[in-house]
């Protein structure tokens, strides 16, 4: 009995052993796919320059790899880097969004991790739902977003200022007065429902630009962009029924 036990052992330990082999040598070889992509954006000139890969690895559909960057921007590529495929992947059964899915998981932030402080907080009603907005003063879809989620209650909304001068030469200008006015949510929202602005005055507004990288790191690029209590970020003036399926139930 105790012979048979210890051959099982040792038979146990080697095939532990090849299974360890195996994937080290599945790593190395995602090592060695996560460089050549590297090597290959980098060689196509501009459009490869500062892109940097994260993270690679296999997908169950038709032999690609999911390659991940530091933007979160998600691509595919076949196993021997010869092509590179962008855009959405759909299971035909029911029409499932794959790619939509990885990007959910990819982006999700957690919400507990913001620095709330930064913000602009309106609540409304019981404020019990939560919901992060990264918001250009200027930006007309902004004001739409507005415009959709005014009929919506029991929700804490926390605006992050986010000026994109490069689009809004003013926006930064404005954001500021915003920023530094004695009530900032009733400036915000005095802004958007009259048009007008609060008087010029100096305060601290290091703020905006910790939003900045905030919004960099997190790889927000447009506005409006809303982050939700489940870590879901989404871009654009999605629909009030959208928003309020999103903030679950009240």
């Amino acid at each position: 009995m105790i012979s048979f036990i210890a051959q099982s052992f040792r038979i146990f330990s080697a095939l532990a052993f090849v299974g360890m082999l195996s994937l080290a040598s599945h790593a190395a070889d995602l090592d060695a796919l996560k460089k050549l992509v590297q090597q290959k954006l980098v060689q196509n000139g501009e459009e490869g320059q500062g892109i940097v890969i994260t993270s690679i690895r296999p997908t169950p559909y038709a032999g690609l790899f999911e390659v991940v960057t530091e933007d979160h921007k998600l691509v595919y590529v076949d196993e021997k880097a010869t092509y590179l495929f962008t855009g959405h992947i759909f299971e035909m059964k029911g029409f499932k969004d794959l790619t939509g899915e990885r990007l959910d998981e990819i982006t999700a932030v957690k919400f507990d991790s913001l620095p709330l402080d930064l913000a602009i907080k309106q609540v409304k009603g019981n404020g019990k739902r939560k919901v992060a907005v990264f918001s250009d003063s200027d930006c007309p879809y902004c004001k739409k977003l507005v415009q959709n989620m005014a009929s919506i209650t029991d929700t804490t909304v926390y605006t992050f200022l986010f000026p994109i001068p490069a689009l809004h030469p003013n926006a930064i200008d404005h954001s500021k007065r915003i920023w530094c006015a004695s009530d900032r949510a009733k400036a915000w929202e005095d802004y958007w429902a009259k048009n007008s602005l609060p008087e010029g005055r100096n305060c601290d507004t290091t703020a905006l630009d910790k939003v900045k990288a905030l919004g960099s790191k997190l790889g927000i690029e447009a506005t409006p962009t809303l982050i939700f209590a489940n870590g879901r970020l989404v871009p654009g003036a999605i629909p009030t029924d959208e928003i309020e399926k999103a903030l679950g139930p009240r």
